[in-house]
């Protein structure tokens, strides 16, 4: 019985009392000097808020200064070797090389997008000085069937396959294979699948090199890629677009930034528990000054 009695008793003091009548707390935080208090807060917080976002700006930071140019032409020995994967620190870099491209390997890549047109690629097999063999994208087409005389051309021109080239471009990544469906042409290339590329090439010398080259046209106008003789096949420049520069996560800057949020969250609950005490404060001594009144009327009357 007495159990149940104490427990109650921890109950009830456990319960926050509830306090009715003037000032309510609405009334108690417009006075002029909890209003001056919650705009000081606010600038507390502010501050805090900018410093956060200071934080973060430099959590993550990009390593532009720090990697090397992708837009510096290196030869492909420094970038990438045949016969190994294509690495993050290569993908995108421009690369210069020389080699021919061997007649017979030049094949119509479909569904190719330049800017926001769709349309096909020429591609061809190019024999790299020193070794290796390379995939390399060579113009762009609006149609498939544009795309086929392209090829016609460049094979039937003596200067374009078996002579030397000196090339640049850009080195990228391999696409993943796209199957035919049914009722297409299983000879359809769909994507810039370098290892559905080299099987259908003829029998050639050395390792393939994982990626592919976006030719840059060349600077010289008698060069058989340069964009004018492009142009005179069919074909418009491939858009090359630059990598992205690395990003790297400071995570202690990161911490940081969300600490200085949670200080800005605790300078406006400051000034929210503050005004709440002082509501409280005065409540207790109306219902204090009350029982005070109330027993000395009690007493007067004994």
């Amino acid at each position: 019985m007495s159990t149940d009695t104490q427990d109650g008793t921890v109950s009830e003091r456990r319960q926050r009392p509830h306090y009715e009548g003037d000032p309510t707390l609405a009334r108690v935080m417009l006075r002029p000097q909890w209003i001056a208090a919650l705009v000081l807060a606010l600038v507390v917080a502010g501050v805090f808020a900018w410093l956060g976002q200071w934080q973060l700006g430099h959590a993550i930071a990009t390593q532009g200064d720090e990697a090397p140019s992708s837009e510096h032409a290196r030869p492909i020995a420094e970038v990438a070797e045949a016969g190994g994967p294509v690495r993050d620190t290569a993908v995108g870099m421009v690369v210069a090389l020389g080699g021919e491209l061997v007649p017979r390997d030049f094949r119509v890549v479909e569904q190719r997008t330049n800017g926001d047109r769709q349309g096909a690629w020429v591609t061809g097999h190019l024999a790299v000085d020193g070794g290796g063999n390379l995939a390399v994208a060579i113009g762009w087409a609006e149609s498939t069937a544009a795309a086929e005389r392209a090829l016609a051309a460049i094979e039937a021109d003596p200067a374009s396959t078996g002579a030397a080239l000196s090339l640049e471009g850009r080195y990228m990544p391999s696409d993943g294979a796209v199957m035919p469906k049914s009722g297409e042409d299983p000879a359809r290339i769909a994507s810039m699948s370098v290892p559905q590329l080299v099987n259908l090439w003829g029998p050639f010398d050395g390792p393939a090199y994982g990626g592919f080259l976006v030719l840059h046209p060349a600077s010289s106008a008698a060069d058989p890629f340069a964009a004018a003789a492009l142009a005179g096949l069919g074909l418009e420049v491939i858009d090359s677009v630059p990598p992205l520069p690395p990003e790297t996560i400071n995570w202690l800057n990161l911490f940081y930034a969300v600490e200085w949020v949670v200080f800005a969250g605790f300078a406006v609950y400051l000034w929210y528990r503050l005004a709440r005490d002082n509501w409280e404060k005065e409540h207790e001594l109306k219902l204090l000054t009350e029982a005070q009144a109330e027993g000395g009327l009690a007493a007067a009357a004994e």
